[in-house]
């Protein structure tokens, strides 16, 4: 087992990666910008280390001074979070020619996977359902219009490199594709370094389901289920759950294989998450992978009770699946949900940077807030506006529900805006509690105003 692991990473991530790493016994090196300063990631690792001004550019994703910043405190092993380097293959590279274990796929795994017309390749060799798109990356206009004629209307083009909705359009009509294809084009270059886009047929109102896995070293892939992640805003998600009420046991067992035996065959090592659309006809078919840990991971560890931070160390450590799982079969009880609190505005979504007057966090059965923040901290306008994960588990969705419902009246927050009004509605929305969930929910429930 490792003795000590640096987090490249910053917020409720990197206190949960050091929460795990006490709980195994390693030592934990926190790195920090000069606006984090006073952040509790570096209050609780035993070791922390400023690697720059508030920029991400200059600090969280620049490689030379977290490298520096690993080699200085003698770590044995770097783990990324989500975003900033969590998916960047160099930094995987460069982590290995230092002799520092990265925890995640390998390189070129995770460059495999974030080329995202690539990755389409890869996943429908191995017998996973992928949209009808182009057969790869669409080179110029001339391209676009033969693609947009194979695929039909509506359709999307997006980033090869992409994530979070930039680099994305929907195409609608012949008379749109040029204008559209051009600004995705000039978004991916600006967001990504690359101008890459590829083209697939848009589903209009589907669902976001996507499959937890596991895979270690020895060539064992696993699934921990799917969870629902259909409430989004601008492709953002909001609200996430699992298991689905979507999917029946038919198509849990079929999904789960068919991913398994994909990963298997392309040597996938570590946590990821294998992301599905499902369309109106109940059809599921791959949009992308995400080769990291993910933010709603929680709602996976309560209806498995695995651990999947320390999942993930054990398995970088040389661990197999079957000493993780202590067993062959992974089991789920009950129901959990997860609202992502966000410091913005509910009803514009500005963000909402600022101190924190007030911070109450509920609690009580089937209730767990994962959260860096804490009364008189100030919320940073440099970063991802997430600032608390809440999170809710019961015997069944509606105790789930019920659980949320009264942790979100409880939970106080003042001194800036936060995303828990917003919340309340759609918990208590009709439609949330059917289940009718799509990723247009929120405009078509009005909560949001439509584009």
């Amino acid at each position: 087992m490792f003795k000590k692991i640096l987090i490249a990473n910053r917020g409720e991530i990197a206190l949960r990666v050091i929460c795990a790493c006490k709980e195994l016994g390693i030592r934990t090196v926190a790195v920090y910008s000069e606006a984090d300063r006073n952040s509790l990631h570096v209050r609780f690792a035993d070791e922390a280390i400023c690697i720059g001004p508030p920029r991400s550019t200059d600090s969280y994703l620049n490689i030379p001074h977290v490298i520096s910043a690993a080699e200085i405190t003698n770590v044995d092993a770097i783990h990324p979070g989500y975003g900033f380097l969590s998916e960047n293959a160099n930094f995987a590279e460069v982590c290995e020619a230092s002799h520092i274990t990265f925890i995640g796929p390998s390189a070129e795994v995770i460059r495999m996977m974030g080329e995202k017309d690539r990755a389409r390749r890869e996943v429908a060799a191995a017998g996973i359902p992928i949209i009808p798109g182009s057969a790869g990356v669409v080179e110029d206009e001339a391209a676009a219009e033969k693609a947009a004629a194979e695929i039909g209307f509506p359709l999307i083009v997006k980033a090869s490199a992409g994530g979070g909705g930039r680099g994305m359009r929907i195409v609608r009509s012949t008379g749109e594709l040029l204008p559209l294809f051009r600004t995705a084009r000039n978004e991916a270059q600006q967001a990504f370094g690359t101008p890459d886009v590829y083209m697939e047929r848009f589903v209009e109102r589907p669902r976001h389901i996507e499959f937890q896995v596991l895979g270690d070293r020895y060539g064992r892939v696993v699934h921990l289920g799917e969870r629902e992640c259909s409430i989004q805003r601008r492709h953002q998600k909001l609200v996430e759950e699992a298991r689905s009420v979507a999917l029946t046991e038919e198509q849990r067992e079929q999904t789960g294989r068919t991913v398994t035996e994909a990963l298997e065959r392309i040597g996938y090592t570590n946590a990821g998450t294998v992301e599905f659309l499902m369309d109106e006809d109940g059809k599921l078919y791959f949009i992308e992978m995400n080769t990291r840990i993910q933010v709603e991971h929680p709602v996976t560890e309560r209806v498995t009770g695995i651990d999947l931070v320390k999942a993930q160390i054990r398995i970088a450590a040389g661990e197999k699946i079957e000493e993780i799982l202590r067993g062959e079969k992974v089991s789920f009880f009950g129901h959990s949900i997860e609202c992502r609190i966000n410091a913005e505005d509910p009803d514009t979504f500005a963000p909402s940077a600022g101190r924190i007057t007030t911070f109450h966090v509920p609690s009580g059965t089937g209730v767990r807030v994962d959260t860096a923040v804490y009364a008189d901290a100030v919320v940073s306008p440099y970063y991802d506006s997430l600032i608390a994960k809440l999170v809710t588990h019961g015997r069944d969705r509606d105790e789930a529900i019920a659980r949320m419902q009264r942790a979100l009246e409880m939970f106080i927050i003042e001194g800036i805006k936060t995303s828990i009004p917003l919340h309340r509605k759609i918990l208590a929305h009709p439609d949330f509690k059917a289940g009718k969930l799509d990723t247009k929910f929120l405009e078509r429930t009005g909560l949001v105003p439509a584009k």
